[in-house]
């Protein structure tokens, strides 16, 4: 099981391959030591349905590579990895030869680049390209281009620009930004999302594909025309569900945020999804996500409702959406 042990500067937990991956891994170690920062993002290693990497990306990677005829997939690149646990993820279950990976602190993609090192198995070679700062940008010095890029990005925004050397995480971004957005992008609060579609022209290889990791708080008709208006075609991978992680301040802020003028943000009960969900095989969701989300709708809830359901004790989910998005 997995297990936090505290030390000075920062957090190492460790994580049972096997159990995290759901597979007997080949290509990184059976127990991972993860290092961790003020700054990473924290894994829910000891709640698995709560955790992205486990019960949403690396699942999608496995349909992602059996699409592809079961082979390796040469390269990998993670906009905003936190810990490293997904490119290690990513490493496993896709075998993929060369890494790349960025976050907007030098200190969690130090650890992040540390954490991918040692947890290689000998014998498993991987190459290791590293960079802080503004999402692929960091990328551009090694002049590389990606098999897979994959980017589970912030949605909501630090409350406190100023507080950016002291508090933020890769769970939340700083407002405004420069560039020119599409009014729908703005709106639903997929500024990074956009950006990182735009950025990845120049970094994916031919016949590459940008993988979106989205939790699916607006409908799903919008994030497809983000890809459209990124310049891409685009389709679902996989939709699935998982329950919200730090509810007090994700729903609240999205009730926040809406009330403002955003959205709406779109929360179920837990209970619901897992019922509803019980019957999709992940492999067939991606096809199948809009007529889940239709099925869902009676029962969806605005992010000012939800969180006064979860203020009353209610469990609290959303659905994921894995855009996959191709030149």
């Amino acid at each position: 099981m997995p297990t936090t042990q505290t030390n000075e500067p920062g957090t190492v937990i460790y994580v049972d391959t096997a159990a995290y991956l759901s597979l007997k891994p080949k290509h990184i170690k059976d127990r991972l030591s993860i290092g961790l920062t003020d700054h990473s993002y924290k894994p829910r290693v000891d709640d698995l349905e709560s955790d992205w990497v486990a019960h949403v990306s690396a699942p999608a990677f496995k349909i992602f590579r059996q699409r592809r005829g079961g082979g390796k997939v040469e390269s990998f690149c993670s906009v905003g990895t936190g810990s490293g646990l997904d490119v290690l993820s990513a490493a496993e279950v896709l075998g993929v030869e060369r890494v790349g990976l960025t976050d907007v602190h030098l200190d969690v993609v130090d650890v992040a680049a540390k954490n991918i090192a040692r947890n290689l198995k000998p014998g498993y070679k991987l190459a290791i390209e590293a960079g802080f700062g503004d999402l692929l940008e960091p990328l551009r010095k090694f002049g590389s281009r990606y098999t897979v890029i994959y980017e589970n990005l912030p949605n909501v925004p630090l409350a406190d620009p100023q507080g950016l050397a002291v508090e933020r995480t890769s769970s939340t971004y700083v407002p405004p930004r420069a560039e020119t957005l599409p009014e729908l992008v703005k709106r639903q609060m997929l500024d990074l999302h956009y950006l990182a579609l735009v950025q990845a022209r120049d970094f994916l290889a031919p016949g590459g594909a940008l993988l979106s990791c989205m939790g699916a708080r607006v409908p799903l008709s919008v994030y497809l025309s983000l890809g459209e208006l990124a310049g891409y075609r685009s389709s679902f991978l996989t939709y699935s569900w998982k329950v919200q992680g730090d509810p007090e301040e994700v729903i609240r802020d999205h009730a926040g945020n809406q009330k403002k003028g955003f959205g709406p943000f779109y929360f179920y009960r837990a209970e619901v999804l897992k019922k509803v969900f019980a019957s999709v095989d992940l492999a067939e969701s991606g096809q199948r996500a809009l007529e889940i989300e239709a099925e869902l709708l009676p029962h969806r809830l605005d992010s000012e409702t939800a969180y006064e359901a979860f203020r009353g004790g209610e469990k609290i989910g959303h659905t994921v959406a894995m855009l996959q998005s191709e030149l």
